[in-house]
């Protein structure tokens, strides 16, 4: 069973800072920060309109009609009224903000209560207001909009408050997506045991994990917003009496000829804000993203973080040189994870192996074990916030943690990766072929139809009846059998030396374990392969591996040929672990 890293990436579901860390973390990101000032910038000018607006919105200034920009008393001209444009603009930022306001509010409460409700509590509830927000998002929204303003005329608020409900269906979804996952977490169980009322619970526990998603929606919402209240104001759908953005670009627009830089200004306005918004979402969602997942400390407190645990005493390491038929030799590697602001927790102390050509290395050990970290790190596909505080990979006596360009280097061509759930490594929306053969041509330089035809050869001898069938499908209509056969292909296509199992037949039923676990067998002594096989499964060991060793807490505890650790287990973990398994093979007998 794959290991869960100690700060498990949350994808913005349980943030862990408090809103004045996040807004220092915002601030300290350039996009954020040049984005939020812009859009306090424009907020300020709708809001200090009555003050500082030069003129009147509808005051006119014949000697100035058509005026470009910069003229005397206009400072960005004025349209063929002789309005000036500054101050339309201005006072027109205030209808544009309720515009915004409008639809947030009306989106995020009907979006995020239903969500959180359907999400909760499943069933009849759930299933209507899918179908509800089904039939939402299939009225065309601006059509409807349209036919409201026949019934209600230029009421921006009855407008953009029908906006917010054909809106509010993707709070709904985001909502409900992230409530599922959370709702079958201990801790829900654990507040239902001792007495909270779902009330309770929705409002502490579930509303506070989807905050940070519903606020980095809002900013493309309101993007969203303002492209549709400057549309309906360029449609000629708001009052001509109040100003607006949209009002002034179709006022200017319609005199573009005799006055060409009057389009420029409410066009680069709305367009800026726009994609203000849509910025500061992408740098929210960085910021919230890293800090939930990692509580992620400063580039430079983390390198004082990592220097200060590299200089620390290691624990002992084989100081032996590598085996001369090793393929694989790792020594003194250690791992560790920000823990949080004040250091890392090393989850990883000193671990030395060597994998031999031709051999299969189980790595078993109890959940947590870090047997996945190792394989990881063989790998260079530890997470982000993983840290290698020390040791070496060697590999063709090229140490791969001291080069990253010699670790991209040596994957898919020299280590190869079957993983644990095959169906999820495949692309779903490429097919079987596809796939395999742009990844063959990543590594090899061969035609496209050369590897296709060694792909089909390789497919027939991993057990697929009719490769040719099996390659023009999509992984959604093969079993997942299947799948793991074709991801087994695509390892050893490339001709590597070592491949990384990790798992590889949890997934599987009975009879499929055992076919792969002999495919394995049977592409190891064709090619001469090194395997390393990460397992909890001692009966997977025993049958298939040469090698085993035994990880407990970080460490290798005991390693040795596998007949001989079967029979006379030098450490009591290992044989609390034989024990373990051969109490559950007589309770499933």
């Amino acid at each position: 069973m794959t290991t869960t890293p100690p700060l498990e990436a949350a994808e913005l579901v349980e943030p862990t800072v408090k809103g004045r860390s996040l807004l220092r973390r915002l601030l300290a990101n350039p996009q954020g920060l040049v984005c939020l000032a812009f859009l306090l910038f424009v907020v300020f000018l709708g809001v200090s309109s009555p003050w500082l607006a030069p003129h009147d919105p509808n005051a006119t200034d014949l000697s100035a009609v058509n005026a470009g920009p910069f003229s005397s008393g206009h400072l960005l001209g004025a349209d063929s009224t002789g309005r000036d444009i500054l101050s339309r603009l201005m006072w027109g930022t205030r209808q544009t903000t309720l515009a915004c306001l409008v639809v947030l509010l009306v989106s995020v409460v009907l979006g995020v209560t239903t969500g959180l409700v359907a999400g909760f509590y499943r069933g009849r509830t759930d299933a209507v207001s899918n179908w509800v927000s089904d039939v939402v998002m299939s009225t065309p929204g601006v059509i409807l909009l349209i036919a409201l303003y026949a019934r209600t005329g230029s009421n921006i608020v009855a407008a953009m408050a029908t906006y917010g409900l054909i809106v509010a269906p993707s709070y709904f979804r985001l909502v409900r997506s992230i409530v599922l996952g959370v709702r079958s977490e201990l801790y829900v169980d654990a507040a239902k045991v001792v007495g909270l009322s779902d009330l309770r619970i929705v409002g502490r526990h579930v509303l506070w994990a989807v905050r940070a998603p519903v606020v980095i929606q809002s900013s493309f919402i309101l993007a969203s917003a303002i492209s549709i209240e400057a549309g309906m104001g360029f449609l000629g759908l708001v009052d001509p009496a109040k100003a607006s953005w949209g009002g002034v670009l179709q006022e200017v627009f319609g005199n573009i000829y005799n006055n060409k830089a009057g389009v420029l200004w409410p066009a680069l306005l709305i367009s800026l804000t726009v994609m203000s918004f849509v910025l500061l979402g992408n740098a929210l969602r960085d910021t919230m993203q890293s800090t939930a997942s990692q509580k992620k400390l400063s580039p430079r407190r983390l390198r004082e973080v990592v220097e200060l645990a590299r200089a620390a005493a290691r624990p002992a390491s084989d100081d032996r040189p590598a085996p001369a038929d090793a393929v694989l030799s790792i020594r003194g590697l250690r791992v560790g994870y920000q823990n949080n602001e004040d250091g890392v927790r090393e989850v990883v102390h000193g671990v030395d192996l060597d994998v031999r050509r031709g051999e299969i290395h189980g790595l078993v050990g109890e959940s947590g074990s870090g047997k996945s970290q190792i394989a990881f790190s063989t790998l260079g596909i530890l997470p982000r916030e993983a840290v290698v505080l020390g040791g070496s990979i060697l590999l063709g006596g090229k140490d791969l943690l001291a080069d990253e360009q010699q670790m991209r280097a040596a994957r898919g061509r020299h280590i190869a990766y079957v993983p644990q759930e095959p169906m999820s490594n495949l692309d779903p929306s490429f097919t079987v072929g596809a796939q395999l053969t742009q990844g063959l041509r990543a590594v090899k330089e061969i035609s496209k139809r050369e590897a296709e035809q060694e792909l089909l050869a390789l497919l027939a001898r991993v057990g697929i009846k009719d490769p040719e069938r099996v390659f023009k499908l999509y992984p959604h209509e093969i079993s997942g059998g299947m799948a793991q056969r074709v991801l087994i292909c695509g390892a050893v296509a490339s001709g590597p030396d070592l491949i990384v199992a990790d798992e590889p037949t949890t997934a599987l039923d009975v009879t499929v374990q055992a076919e792969v676990l002999e495919l394995l067998r049977e592409l190891r002594d064709e090619r001469g392969l090194a395997v390393i096989l990460v397992t909890h499964n001692l009966g997977v060991v025993a049958d298939l591996c040469d090698t085993v060793s035994v990880m407990r807490d970080g460490r290798i505890v005991e390693r040795n040929e596998v007949d001989a650790l079967f029979d006379a287990p030098a450490e009591a973990y290992t044989r609390e672990l034989l024990s373990s398994a051969r109490r559950v093979e007589i309770a499933e007998v």
